[in-house]
């Protein structure tokens, strides 16, 4: 039996959903928060990162980047930047070939349109590429890149999406070698565009008491991980090209960079060491092809590393966007309509142009249940920064959105919203609508919802937070009070197309070596994958070592995004600890046969136990005993195991967010009092690390709700681009903050799980901006909610009242 063909293992005898509570018990690593295997490391500074060598003879690079939002390179003049002591190479569009590709870090073939080169004679935002220097170190090659003229043919540029699609717009990619995806129209700056649904909206509309329509609007942002984009290469004493790099996504980044560089995928090797952050921005391949340009060409190893600057400007953001949301519910609150039209701003290339926004509608509108769904979407070209994957990959856009819309709708028909969502939300057993249509760049595989705790997650978050007092705030000083809340949806990888694999080797001392080719980007995933290792060959976690992460050594993985490592690596994983633990069983039952003592010995009578096989009369062989034995005794081999996973399913988390805060209508500042997230992930591997991913991905979220945006000036140029100007919630900012962790079980996950990394990004925006509506008297339909778009709504609240006559005030 193949390993791809194997189930689960012990898990199979499981109940499903929230019937499986009592086998939380007979957990022995899973589900426990044992100490990282990277704790020690890191603490004691010994946690390699990319950045943290230097190689003899090393390069270092330096980009030099268009001042111009649109133009077209006539010529470029070096010859000032080679005199430049220390040069060694200066590479650009006239001398590099020219082949297209996209740079998101996908699965073949990637579902975004290839629209970049490495070098291009066309710029399409201040930020783009121009041409890059090689020199001994980072001051002569800083120096030349200031040297290096660049003839341009400066063109229109368009910075809105609504006038980038209309007629006479300025085109973007004019370029004719330039191919796409779905909904693909570059002569009217469209990346990508579609329209499906489910049952008839018109007729759903039709029969509705009530129909509700606004438009909402989201930001940039960006990731701001404290380690930058860095890589470097070189080439190995077999003349491959080995490139050690920050990256979600080795192997993807291999095979991107085989066909753009014209070489053999086995003449690349990448590594993956200690991430300083991702979230998303490093599944982008954005600067892995400069360094290995530069070692091709120079036979020398070569860095290149961001700037704090550059990643602002010339990095990857969130895509925003501008959702009108439109909403048919009959007066006793049941949902029967629901419409989503988006058009979001992909910036200069379309990297994830349609899958981020397939999500934006895949994640929300399946959340409440109803008779029919619509969903448009147009995604645009601009001279602007680009978008690309970011975590919660389209979640926040929408949710902000739909949770703000739902909170509109219930206050107009007198409900709670807690309530109104109660009635509608998704339950155990239905199926989700869309799932079809919104595969990832093509028809998706149906899906059931199998594990479902949304309604624990309301009611908890509810009693948490004290949901009841939010209609007794008295309101009377200048100082106002409110509370929100938000129900969320997600994902755990992307169905039918995600595949990770896993291989497992037994040592002679009872240990266990776990290759995997998933990317932990400081997640923690190469503790869980040790833990589900662990918990299936029942073994402490002590005897797992875990190398993760080298395209020459572990076994392919699709690398770190999707919400898929723990679902989806973590089956695999799994899997290969089944298959050892088969072996093992037919070892010791060999040896006892040998021995001359075979009572007992069918494998179906075997157990794996507390580092032993066990025998129903209790007689027992330690793992290393086993080994010894095969290594130099009887039928001689090598106990080890592979599993691949892919899977059809993708059960979503579910959560609910509240929050409390208080709001000075003098001066439009937000505190935020209190945060409570209740989450429904399966079962949580690490109790403490899905705490922790719920904590960080919603305190990121915060500052998207009330703070964080891109400013530009007239020309396309940033300039908040420094941890200055762009404001972040820090520590300071944070509130009281509860996560919960609600139990349920889901049968398609390794011992039960689901995903949880995404799902906290979702609620922030909707959740803070609702407690604002509440406390206000005030929606606000765009994020960020900044101190002075309050105190100007405040003011203009304050001018109407005071024109209405007295009665109508009363």
């Amino acid at each position: 039996m193949s390993a791809q063909q194997q189930g689960n293992g012990a898990d199979q005898a499981w109940d499903t959903g929230a019937g499986s509570m009592g086998h939380y018990d007979r957990f022995k690593v899973v589900n426990k928060n044992e100490r990282r295997v990277d704790a020690l490391k890191l603490a004691l500074g010994k946690g390699t990162y990319t950045d943290d060598i230097t190689l003899p003879g090393m390069l270092h690079v330096k980009m030099l980047w268009s001042p111009h939002a649109h133009a077209r390179i006539k010529a470029i003049d070096t010859s000032e930047a080679e005199r430049v002591p220390g040069v060694v190479a200066i590479y650009h569009c006239f001398n590099v070939k020219p082949i297209r590709y996209t740079t998101a870090g996908q699965g073949h073939p990637e579902p975004s349109p290839y629209d970049a080169m490495i070098f291009d004679p066309k710029v399409r935002f201040v930020g783009d590429r121009v041409a890059c220097v090689a020199a001994e170190d980072e001051r002569a090659a800083a120096i030349a890149v200031k040297k290096i003229k660049v003839d341009y043919e400066v063109l229109p540029a368009v910075f809105d999406t609504r006038e980038a699609i209309a007629p006479g717009a300025p085109v973007i990619h004019d370029e004719p070698d330039c191919t796409g995806i779905a909904g693909f129209d570059p002569k009217r700056n469209i990346a990508a565009a579609m329209e499906v649904g489910h049952g008839d909206t018109d007729a759903a509309f039709a029969k509705a008491d009530l129909v509700l329509e606004h438009w909402y609007s989201v930001p940039y942002q960006q990731h701001c991980a404290l380690e930058p984009h860095v890589a470097i290469a070189w080439l190995d004493e077999d003349d491959r090209l080995v490139l050690r790099c920050a990256t979600q996504v080795p192997f993807h980044s291999r095979r991107i960079l085989a066909r753009i560089l014209e070489i053999p995928v086995q003449r690349i090797r990448v590594i993956k060491p200690r991430i300083g952050g991702g979230f998303g921005g490093k599944q982008e391949v954005l600067l892995d092809d400069i360094p290995a340009l530069v070692t091709l060409r120079t036979r020398r190893p070569a860095r290149f590393c961001y700037t704090r600057q550059e990643e602002f400007s010339s990095a990857r953001t969130r895509h925003p966007q501008r959702l009108r949301w439109k909403t048919g519910v009959k007066k006793d609150g049941t949902l029967v309509a629901q419409e989503l039209e988006v058009l979001a701003n992909t910036g200069a290339y379309g990297a994830h142009a349609l899958t981020v926004q397939g999500c934006t509608a895949g994640k929300t509108l399946p959340l409440y249940r109803a008779d029919a769904y619509k969903f448009i979407m147009t995604t645009a070209y601009t001279n602007l920064p680009v978008g690309g994957a970011f975590r919660g990959y389209g979640g926040p856009q929408g949710f902000f959105a739909m949770e703000a819309h739902m909170d509109e709708v219930a206050d107009l028909l007198g409900l709670d919203p807690a309530e109104f969502r109660s009635k509608n939300i998704l339950r155990p057993g239905d199926e989700n609508p869309l799932a079809k249509a919104l595969g990832e760049g093509k028809e998706g595989p149906p899906q059931k919802i199998r594990s479902c705790g949304v309604q624990e997650c309301i009611d908890r978050g509810a009693k948490a937070i004290g949901w009841e007092r939010r209609l007794s705030f008295k309101n009377d000083g200048p100082i106002k009070r409110g509370m929100g809340m938000t129900c969320l949806m997600h994902g755990s990888g992307i169905p039918g197309v995600d595949m990770a694999a896993a291989f497992l080797k037994l040592n002679d001392d009872g240990s266990f070596n776990l290759l995997v080719g998933a990317t932990d980007i400081g997640t923690g995933s190469d503790t869980i994958l040790a833990q589900i290792a662990a918990e299936q060959l029942s073994v402490p976690l002590s005897k797992i070592q875990i190398y993760s992460s080298d395209t020459d050594i572990t076994p392919f993985d699709k690398g770190a995004y999707a919400s898929s490592t723990t679902y989806i690596s973590g089956t695999a994983v799994q899997k290969a600890a089944a298959g050892v633990c088969e072996q093992l069983k037919r070892a010791a039952a060999e040896m006892w046969r040998h021995a001359g003592d075979p009572t007992g010995c069918e494998l179906d009578q075997l157990s794996c136990e507390d580092q032993h096989v066990v025998r129903p009369d209790g007689k027992k062989l330690s793992y290393s005993e086993i080994c010894l034995s095969t290594f130099y005794e009887h039928d001689q081999h090598q106990i080890m195991h592979y599993g691949s996973h892919m899977s059809f399913e993708c059960p979503p988390p579910f959560s609910a967010h509240f929050a409390e805060v208080e709001v000075d209508t003098e001066t439009g500042g937000v505190k935020l009092l209190r945060y409570v997230a209740a989450v429904d992930c399966g079962v949580a591997i690490h109790p403490e690390s899905c705490e922790g991913q719920t904590e960080g991905g919603a305190t990121t979220m915060m500052g998207y709700a009330l703070t964080e945006d891109y400013i530009f000036d007239g020309n396309g140029r940033l300039l908040n681009d420094t941890f200055r100007d762009y404001k972040q919630f820090t520590s300071l900012d944070v509130p009281d903050f509860q996560t919960i962790l609600v139990r349920t079980y889901e049968p398609s996950g390794p011992f039960g799980a689901k995903s949880v990394s995404e799902i906290p990004t979702d609620g922030p925006g909707p959740t803070i901006a609702n407690a604002i509506a509440q406390a206000l008297g005030i929606r606000f339909r765009k994020l960020p909610i900044t101190p002075e778009e309050i105190r100007k709504a405040w003011l203009e609240k304050a001018a109407r009242t005071s024109r209405q006559p007295a009665e109508a005030r009363v």
